[in-house]
């Protein structure tokens, strides 16, 4: 019997928003995926239609407990990310960033294979610096109710670096920004598809503070290609890349593109800001430039006219 000589690749956190675009996108590539995922903010629903695909293999697992595979790419995106899903149970996201992490580095370190953590602009907490550089450290807050998911995945980062630097691990950190597009779940508490669902439904539109603070949105295809390109880049660098689109725009501004986009008769309403809410967000790509070629080609309009039209069919 001739054995296969695709690539494969474990993606953890593989049903969730970005986990599911990134498992089509590797099997479009010609890779053998094995999607693991505990279900807890993702959903079956978003890889239903990879499942009879002959080389996609969906596994229940929660990266905290260890697994043993044979692979050669390793995407580890296992975590909550919105703050509603994280905060519910703030200790077992600390667990899964710094615990996934350690599993998943350990499964690395046994196969040679190379493994990539989506890290998160969160990293920089409320940044003093704009835009943000890889070289900023940030200005997070230790014991907020933020924390678990920040210094989770600031302490990944440090795990990374270590078993790099100690055991030769072949890492690549990506320090993901605010991304949007379909899949995303329509409850997750995220500003994006807070306001279309409120705008679809007729409900007024809620701002949590007067708006002014400003974010930078990445429609989710050009992220997944920055994903592909910095695993794919042979160099490793022994420093984190951010990936993220460098348009900034303020709540506000989001709020209004998103009812004139959906229309209807929903009013902007405004709500006390959430504790350690950044004022700033906003990623400098020039090393992702410069190292992978890459940089965002979808512009803000053109992202949400697609995430609109997916969440119409919800």
């Amino acid at each position: 019997m001739k054995i296969s000589n695709r690539r494969r690749a474990l993606v953890t956190g593989g049903a969730g928003f970005l986990g599911s675009h990134l498992c089509e996108r590797l099997l479009d590539n010609g890779y053998d995926v094995l999607c693991l995922d505990n279900l807890y903010s993702g959903t079956k629903d978003n890889i239903a239609p990879l499942l009879t695909n002959p080389r996609f293999e969906f596994q229940r697992h929660d990266v905290t407990f260890p697994v043993y595979l044979e692979v050669d790419e390793i995407y580890n995106l296992a975590c909550p990310a919105s703050p509603i899903h994280y905060q519910r149970d703030p200790v077992q996201t600390t667990k899964t960033s710094v615990h996934g992490a350690i599993n998943m580095l350990g499964l690395a370190k046994r196969t040679g294979a190379r493994i990539f953590q989506a890290s998160t602009s969160e990293v920089y907490g409320d940044p003093e610096v704009h835009p943000q550089t890889e070289a900023y450290w940030g200005k997070v807050n230790p014991i907020g109710i933020r924390s678990c998911y920040d210094e989770g995945k600031r302490c990944a980062e440090t795990l990374f670096f270590d078993y790099h630097r100690q055991h030769g691990v072949d890492i690549r950190v990506a320090r993901i920004f605010n991304t949007y597009g379909p899949r995303m779940h329509p409850n997750d508490g995220r500003v994006v598809s807070n306001f279309i669902v409120q705008a679809l439904s007729g409900k007024d539109i809620t701002i949590y503070g007067d708006g002014s603070q400003t974010r930078s949105f990445c429609f989710v295809d050009d992220l997944i290609e920055g994903f592909v390109r910095f695993m794919s880049a042979d160099e490793c660098l022994a420093r984190p890349i951010n990936l993220g689109n460098p348009g900034e725009f303020t709540i506000f501004e989001l709020a209004e593109t998103v009812l004139e986009m959906v229309g209807g008769s929903s009013k902007i309403v405004f709500q006390p800001l959430p504790h350690d809410d950044p004022r700033q967000r906003q990623p400098d790509v020039s090393l992702a430039k410069r190292h992978l070629d890459w940089e965002p080609k979808i512009q803000l309009k053109e992202g949400l006219e697609k995430t609109v039209a997916y969440f119409r069919t919800l």
